[in-house]
């Protein structure tokens, strides 16, 4: 196999001629960090191994079982019921009079406005990945952890809600500056 220069117009492309840079893709610097983060994953594997073995693969094999069978299906049916959601309110709406473009309708939005379903997806992605991470502790399965910390196990719940709350809080702000802006702009540009 061997690497042949692109050359158009009479002119060969530089990234072609640059041999082994050329054929990873990517800046040295990438490289770089693409190889420290495999050593830091291998001294943690190396690390969490000298533990349990065999529960420790039986803890991945499970979780990716059970991710698999279980939570890809939950939350993909969320996922398309929203966009159903958006998809039936965009088409009650009917189509926008004078030809405006709406936030909805901006490009690769599809015009039917599910890029919105975009600002609940975010949050509660965020807010399922922290329950999953620390759900020890936000469902109070943990007695020992006030002995290590001094914290309380029972005060993780309420924090989750409130990081939760917070998340979609902010997922709705975002929402309400991107919808407004555009008809900010449609006004403005109605008394010029």
């Amino acid at each position: 196999m061997g690497h042949q220069a692109d050359v158009r117009g009479g002119v060969v492309n530089a990234r072609s001629s640059r041999g082994a840079g050329s054929r990873y893709g990517a800046s040295p610097l990438h490289l770089l960090l693409v190889l420290a983060s495999f050593a830091l994953t291998g001294y943690a594997g190396i690390r969490l191994l000298q533990g349990d073995v065999l529960g420790i693969v039986l803890w991945f094999a499970g979780s990716a079982l059970l991710h698999d069978l279980l939570l890809l299906p939950l939350y993909t049916a969320a996922d398309r019921t929203l966009q159903t959601l958006a998809r039936r309110r965009h088409a009650r709406r009917g189509p926008h009079a004078g030809g405006e473009v709406h936030a909805a309708d901006e490009p690769g939005q599809d015009g039917h406005g599910r890029g919105r379903v975009n600002y609940v997806r975010v949050p509660a992605f965020i807010s399922l990945v922290l329950l999953l991470v620390w759900y020890p502790l936000v469902l109070g399965r943990v007695h020992h952890y006030t002995a290590y910390t001094g914290l309380d196990a029972g005060v993780f719940w309420g924090r989750w809600l409130l990081v939760t709350a917070a998340l979609f809080v902010l997922s709705a702000l975002c929402l309400a500056v991107r919808t407004l802006r555009p008809r900010r702009r449609r006004a403005d540009a109605g008394t010029a």
